[in-house]
């Protein structure tokens, strides 16, 4: 994580990726099976799972769309 950005911003990164893992599991996907069904590398959603990456808007539109729910739904 970036050491140069504010705390809350962090925060609301940790936030989105806890979002992003419950949603996933709630469809009863895999980090693997979300892979196949996004084009998202599994380290890139293992990364934005633990909040240790930036999400772009083009991954939360797709794992949204993947995992049933609106995109406003993973948004802290």
């Amino acid at each position: 994580m970036s050491a140069d950005q504010p705390e809350w911003v962090l925060q609301s990164r940790r936030e989105l990726g806890r979002r992003v893992q419950t949603a996933r599991m709630h469809a009863d996907l895999t980090q693997e099976e979300l892979e196949e069904r996004t084009g998202i590398g599994r380290r890139t959603i293992q990364r934005i799972e633990s909040g240790a990456n930036d999400a772009k808007i083009s991954h939360l539109l797709l794992i949204a769309r993947a995992v049933g729910v609106s995109i406003h739904d993973l948004l802290p």
